[in-house]
């Protein structure tokens, strides 16, 4: 429409790193992340009406997780990286856009969407469709494992390897980088809800203490560890008494999530190891120096760095502010949308 051409002049791009976990939004010639809040919305029971006037997503939803009465559902609309509830995740990214964006309904942005690395045509229609609904004029799509090398500084157009290993909340994606492209990748549905869920098992198996999602994920954030550290930690965890269904508490150590997070970080470790075994020789040779990178949420955990550079050999460091990679990658991507063009994928929108 000639109406949304005109229109679009006025309007901003948005990046957004569509997570599992977190959705963050940046704007294209602007500095800082516009929006970073969980990935969840409350509705109306069996309705894709969100509550508080449609305001009941991001933050506002995460506080009701497990705690709303039986005539709210409270959903994250994205499961392992992809959308698994279209109505809702539509309904996500309309409310986060126009808190992004800040103007009139009428100016409808451009909008790239970091997506999984090895996302299916269909996972990526859902995308493209779910963001065009939502009010995108014109939607792109980039990979994750891109997004993320370049917003932790690598340099990923050079004829070298640069690897990232970005662990999410449903997904840990590990890829070799070299000419702007990926050279070998490797993508488990492995991340940081996996060590939720392995956190809640322990707790029952070890404890009969039942916990939810909310509690799981501040253990792990306040004392959950990947190596042994120098000073163990202990920590209060309360509940519910799986056998006489009475609240309850229990103090549990740094060495028991440990523990209880042994089978989630294997499998990490193996995702990296098969990229590894995947690589050409003369980039693996440029690892030996560079070693890898990581991003993502689950990159905070203690110690993760420590046991990839263990059990892999190479060297391991963290990115700066590694929650933001992606969506800080997207922001250089839209800036210099003309020269990356050709590895951007576009719906049929315009």
């Amino acid at each position: 429409m000639i109406l949304d051409r005109i229109l679009g002049l006025f309007s901003k791009d948005l990046g957004i790193d569509l997570g599992t976990a977190n959705t963050l939004v940046v704007v294209r010639g602007e500095e800082g992340i516009a929006v970073n809040e969980p990935s969840v919305v409350a509705v109306r029971k069996g309705t894709s009406i969100v509550l508080n006037d449609g305001k009941a997503v991001g933050m506002e939803a995460k506080r009701m997780l497990g705690k709303a009465p039986l005539n709210i559902d409270v959903i994250r609309p994205m499961k392992e990286g992809v959308i698994a509830d279209f109505k809702i995740a539509e309904a996500m990214i309309s409310y986060f856009i126009a808190k992004a964006h800040n103007r009139s309904w009428l100016l409808r942005p451009r909008v790239l969407i970091a997506v999984p690395l090895g996302s299916t045509g269909v996972e990526k229609r859902a995308v493209f469709n779910s963001a065009e609904r939502a009010g995108a004029r014109k939607v792109y799509l980039v990979e994750q494992s891109r997004a993320s090398g370049i917003g932790a500084g690598l340099p990923i157009g050079e004829p070298r390897a640069s690897m990232i290993v970005d662990i999410g909340g449903g997904t840990t994606q590990v890829a070799v980088l070299s000419l702007a492209d990926v050279a070998a990748s490797h993508t488990v549905r492995i991340a940081g809800d996996k060590f939720d869920e392995a956190i809640i098992s322990y707790m029952k198996r070890a404890y009969n203490l039942l916990i939810g999602e909310q509690t799981a994920e501040r253990i792990k954030i306040e004392i959950g560890s990947a190596f042994p550290l120098e000073k163990e930690l202990t920590l209060e965890v309360k509940g519910m008494d799986a056998v006489d269904r009475l609240p309850s508490k229990e103090t549990i150590s740094s060495e028991e999530v440990r523990e209880a997070l042994r089978e989630p970080l294997t499998g990490i470790v193996e995702a990296v190891k098969k990229t590894l075994e995947k690589t050409a020789p003369e980039l693996a040779a440029d690892l030996v120096d560079s070693g890898m990178t990581l991003t993502g949420g689950g990159a905070l955990l203690r110690g993760v760095d420590k046991l990839l550079a263990n059990e892999c050999g190479l060297p391991v460091r963290i990115a700066e502010d590694p929650l933001t990679c992606v969506a800080r990658g997207t922001r250089i991507f839209l800036e210099n949308i003309d020269l990356y063009a050709s590895i951007l994928e576009s719906g049929d929108s315009e």
